[in-house]
C-alpha cells in the first residue's frame, strides 16, 4: 500500500510540474505564419533556377514533342534517348546553361510495360538493362565535349510515367542567365 502512495504522489508531483511548465506554451499567442518565400528561398518541384543553379526534373522522351508525335514504349530505346537529350539539351538552354555545364544527371531506365511484350526474368532481364546502359552510353557521350560529361548515377525502374523509357534529373550551372532573371 505504501508503494501505490508513493507512486501516486510522484505522479502528481511529475503531472503539476508538467502543467506549470507547459501551461505558458498552451497559453501564448499563435505564431505569425512562416514568411513567403522569397527569391533567395529554394522552391520545390518543377524546373528552376536557385543561386546560380539550374534544378530540372523529369526530363522524358515526349518533352517538348506534340502528342501526335510522341512515342511508345514499343520504339526503339535508342528513339527514347535521342528524344530525352535532345529536350535535356533544349532545356538547360532555356534556363541559360549549355551541356558542358551540368553538374550531375540521374537516369532512370525501365523495360517495356506493354501488351504482347514479354519481360524478361533472371539473367534475360539483367542483359536487356545492360543493352539499354550500352545503348545509352553511346548517345550519351555525343552530347557532351570531350571531358565535360557530368556525374551521373544511372538506375533500372519497373516503371516510367509518360511512356517514355527513360527520364533525367538533374542540375546545371547557369552560365549566360536569360534577359530578365
Amino acid at each position: 500500500m505504501e508503494n501505490n502512495t508513493r507512486r501516486s504522489f510522484f505522479g502528481k508531483i511529475a503531472a503539476m510540474t508538467a502543467i506549470a511548465t507547459g501551461a505558458p506554451k498552451l497559453f501564448a499567442e499563435q505564431q505569425a505564419p512562416a514568411a513567403q518565400p522569397t527569391p533567395s528561398t529554394p522552391r520545390r518541384g518543377g524546373n528552376h533556377v536557385h543561386d546560380g543553379i539550374y534544378y530540372f526534373s523529369g526530363t522524358g522522351a515526349n518533352d517538348g514533342y506534340p502528342k501526335e508525335d510522341h512515342v511508345t514504349v514499343t520504339d526503339p530505346f535508342e528513339k527514347h534517348v535521342t528524344r530525352t537529350m535532345d529536350a535535356l539539351k533544349k532545356s538547360v538552354e532555356r534556363a541559360g546553361s549549355n551541356m558542358d555545364s551540368i553538374l550531375h544527371l540521374q537516369v532512370f531506365l525501365c523495360l517495356p510495360l506493354a501488351d504482347g511484350v514479354p519481360m524478361p526474368v533472371g539473367k534475360a532481364r539483367f542483359d536487356a538493362h545492360k543493352a539499354q546502359y550500352d545503348a545509352l552510353n553511346k548517345i550519351y557521350g555525343t552530347y557532351f565535349s570531350p571531358g565535360k560529361a557530368p556525374s551521373r548515377a544511372c538506375m533500372a525502374l519497373e516503371w516510367i510515367p509518360g511512356d517514355s523509357l527513360i527520364e533525367i534529373v538533374g542540375s546545371a550551372l547557369v552560365v549566360n542567365p536569360p534577359a530578365g532573371e
